[in-house]
């Protein structure tokens, strides 16, 4: 049985907030190291698992993908392959796949679940979306501000649901210090324990967050604009909710009171016509597919310190 006294677990991005900038930075090192791909294999005779609840294609191709660079294994678990939850518990499925895994991620409905199958595993457990967090996507979005940081003018601003990208953009916001105002339909706004968190954690970055009911106050002068769907996988029974974002559709009209050269944001896969129009994800603004593609290399990175510390300390030392 594998040790895991000293695992770390990521169900939400401030699980890394100590790490967080250099997981950023070490991320952007290797997207741009050539040499890297070939003789930098931190996984080498490593086994990684996912398994998936949902359907997904960003987060499955990115994490197969990015555990194949660094030299792993990975494992594809779709929800018909396992027992998970139906004849077999979570707290004995990750008792089993830890016995045959050196990590494993889960894309669930339910944030109590990944946090169970955290609990009860000895390796170390990515929560790779759950109706609570996205740490993934967080981290993808922040490496892409990151990333255009010289040209971005203004803070980031949020038009849409209050849901778990939104989430764990506001925490990602916070650590890394950037200002951040959300709008959302009156009774739609964010978790309150996690608007606490990300509160907290601003205080001692210097970093302001804002909670609004106006897509257009929150739009005003910001250096990006992120939207996501305004239903959910998962939330189609909830009927009638569409109708509470009326006035939310990022459009020209909305994004013509954001800074020049503001970046626009959106996790896909995206509902044009809906939350967005083709005008404004289309544009020179967009940086929507490098965002898609930044989710690899920020898994990559959180992979890499998750599973072999020595190995993404050597790297960050070395490059």
């Amino acid at each position: 049985m594998k040790d895991s006294e000293h695992k770390i677990d990521l169900l939400a991005i401030d699980d890394l907030s100590g790490n967080f900038s250099e997981l950023i930075e070490w991320a952007i090192r290797i997207k741009n190291d050539d040499e890297a791909l070939f003789d930098f294999k931190p996984l080498e005779g490593m086994t990684v698992g996912s398994i998936y609840e949902k359907p997904s294609t960003r987060t499955r191709v990115s994490f197969e993908t990015g555990v194949s660079r660094l030299g792993g294994q990975p494992i594809t678990l779709l929800a018909g392959d396992i027992q998970l939850g139906k004849s077999e518990s979570i707290a004995d499925t990750a008792a089993v796949l830890s016995r045959y895994m050196d990590c494993i991620t889960y894309r669930c409905f339910g944030h109590e679940d990944v946090v169970e199958l955290a609990n009860n595993s000895s390796v170390p457990v990515i929560n790779a979306l759950s109706d609570l967090h996205h740490p993934c996507q967080a981290a993808a979005d922040m490496m892409t501000i990151v990333e255009n940081s010289e040209k971005m003018d203004g803070h980031v601003s949020w038009v849409g649901d209050g849901n778990n990208v939104l989430h764990d953009l506001l925490l990602g916001s916070a650590i890394l210090g950037y200002d951040i105002k959300y709008a959302t339909p009156e009774g739609l706004e964010p978790n309150d324990s996690v608007i606490a968190r990300a509160k907290e954690i601003a205080v001692s970055t210097g970093s302001s967050i804002e909670g609004l009911n106006d897509p257009r106050e929150a739009a005003k002068g910001a250096g990006v604009i992120y939207t996501d769907v305004f239903v959910s996988m998962g939330e189609e029974h909830m009927e009638g909710k569409m109708s509470s974002f009326e006035g939310f559709q990022v459009n020209e009209e909305l994004a013509s009171l954001a800074n020049d050269g503001f970046l626009f944001m959106h996790c896909l896969p995206a509902h044009r016509g809906e939350e967005v129009t083709d005008a404004v994800i289309d544009s020179p603004n967009s940086v929507v597919f490098d965002q898609a593609e930044n989710r690899m290399w920020a898994q990559m990175s959180i992979l890499t310190l998750l599973c072999n510390e020595t190995a993404w300390q050597t790297y960050w030392e070395l490059r």
